[in-house]
């Protein structure tokens, strides 16, 4: 499975809706696993992003579904970021000549 970073940020809505974060968090981890994808983990976050989540998932389409479908519900929106693990980089790197 490829590894991503999903960068999130609160709408008006989300941040109207604040104190059910955690549980959103939590329908959006059931969510994922019924898609094929596993949460690896998820932080909240100060600064630019209100959260971050790292993703495993099957496929590009796969985690791009599914942050339509988290961002259609519109408490968040996000950026996807495609996060390669060192041997990962190392398979890249060796490509190069």
């Amino acid at each position: 499975m490829a590894t991503y970073v999903g960068l999130i940020q609160f709408t008006d809505q989300g941040i109207r809706n604040i104190k059910d974060t955690v549980k959103c968090g939590d329908a959006a981890l059931a969510e994922a696993e019924k898609m094929g994808m596993k949460v690896v983990e998820e932080f909240w976050t100060m600064g630019a992003y209100d959260a971050e989540v790292i993703f495993d998932a099957p496929d590009n389409e796969t985690i791009s579904a599914f942050m339509l479908k988290i961002g259609s519900l519109g408490n968040v929106k996000s950026h996807t970021l495609r996060a390669f693990r060192r041997n990962e980089m190392e398979k890249i790197l060796a490509k190069i000549k």
